[in-house]
């Protein structure tokens, strides 16, 4: 299979540093509504989903992962998760869907004993709510999971849709923004999508919605190669780069 071409202009090594400052750079029209990603671009959550997930692993005789492999298996959900985090060392001792309850319960008992929003982020959402922007949130994570750490965080209140991935559609399938779009009464060229990973790049490519990605989350992809619009590395540079 061909590489893919680089763009005309920069050398090879020098076009990660070249895309990072075209997006930074880049501006937007002040959009009606922003739809964010939940964990790794609103908020760091990565310890506790791994003590979760550790804690089931110990169940079934399982050595704890560490951070690292962690972070590599958050994205696509819980199922996702554990499938793989028993997957990574073995086989999956049972049936996924009933793993990924028992996670889920081990989870939502410790859901934000170590989860934080990354800085910047309650200043900003502030910001946007003050100036009507209309705000939601497009998650894999499930329903009841996304809307407990909202509220445990004191961030619910900033979101007027909250859409979790327990629907027929999940990120990166368009629809699953679309669905959030829907509640918030929003057209797609009226929003920005704000994310930190592939997923979040292909719902809002999927959807035709303008999409920001963070250099802080838990993509496996360096941020600057995702083909976002935009990419910000601080929270608080969100507000001038959508016009507010």
């Amino acid at each position: 299979m061909a590489e893919r071409a680089l763009p005309q202009g920069p050398r090879p090594n020098q076009f990660t540093e070249y895309y990072t400052k075209q997006m930074i750079n880049a501006r937007f029209p002040r959009p009606r509504a922003v739809v964010f990603d939940l964990d790794g671009t609103l908020v760091d959550s990565a310890a506790d989903l791994g003590a979760a997930l550790n804690r089931l692993r110990q169940a079934f005789d399982r050595p704890p992962l560490d951070a690292a492999a962690v972070l590599r298996l958050i994205g696509d959900g819980a199922a996702s998760l554990v499938g793989q985090g028993f997957a990574i060392d073995g086989t999956v001792p049972g049936d996924v869907a009933d793993l990924t309850r028992q996670f889920l319960t081990l989870y939502e008992g410790d859901i934000a004993t170590r989860t934080r929003p990354y800085p910047g982020v309650t200043t900003t959402l502030q910001r946007l709510a003050a100036a009507g922007t209309l705000l939601g949130v497009c998650t894999n994570k499930a329903n009841a999971a996304t809307q407990r750490l909202l509220a445990a965080l004191d961030l619910a209140r900033y979101f007027h849709a909250v859409v979790g991935g327990d629907g027929p559609a999940r990120k990166p399938d368009p629809r699953h923004l679309l669905t959030t779009l829907d509640r918030l009464g929003v057209p797609a060229d009226a929003a920005v999508m704000v994310g930190d990973s592939a997923n979040d790049v292909g719902a809002a490519r999927g959807a035709g919605i303008q999409v920001v990605v963070v250099g802080f989350g838990y993509t496996k992809t360096p941020p600057a190669e995702l083909g976002a619009d935009a990419l910000i590395h601080r929270f608080d540079e969100l507000p001038g780069l959508l016009g507010y």
